[in-house]
């Protein structure tokens, strides 16, 4: 595959830094790409960070790009943009809370004395 026709991305995570650009072929899967972004995550946010490629949501041009698709079914502008670098937004799913966690919150919820009626 020409260089030329490679795709120039970068990933903007939601405190504004960036990781890359990295060069990528059309027929990278979007799966690929996150699974980039989880092994650059910066190392002091790691905690916080995504643990599987389903914790990880990438959009272009406010579309979700899907995981099975590649940069080219994705419609990323295949040169389109000479020397240009497309940004992508990183978005991270909330953390699922474990069942014990969620015991104690739901019983918290239970002994507030607090109600609403709307007449």
């Amino acid at each position: 595959m020409a260089l030329q026709d490679c795709i120039e991305l970068k990933f903007r995570l939601a405190d504004g830094t960036d990781i890359g650009p990295s060069k990528y072929s059309p027929a990278t899967t979007v799966a690929t790409l996150k699974e980039k972004i989880i092994a650059e995550w910066p190392k002091a946010d790691k905690e916080n960070g995504p643990k599987t490629v389903h914790d990880v949501k990438l959009i272009n041009a406010g579309k979700i790009l899907e995981n099975n698709m590649t940069l080219v079914e994705s419609r990323l502008p295949v040169g389109e943009l000479p020397g240009g670098v497309i940004t992508m937004h990183v978005v991270l799913r909330p953390p699922m809370p474990d069942k014990n966690n969620d015991k104690l919150r739901k019983d918290s919820t239970k002994k507030t004395g607090c109600s609403c009626s709307i007449l």
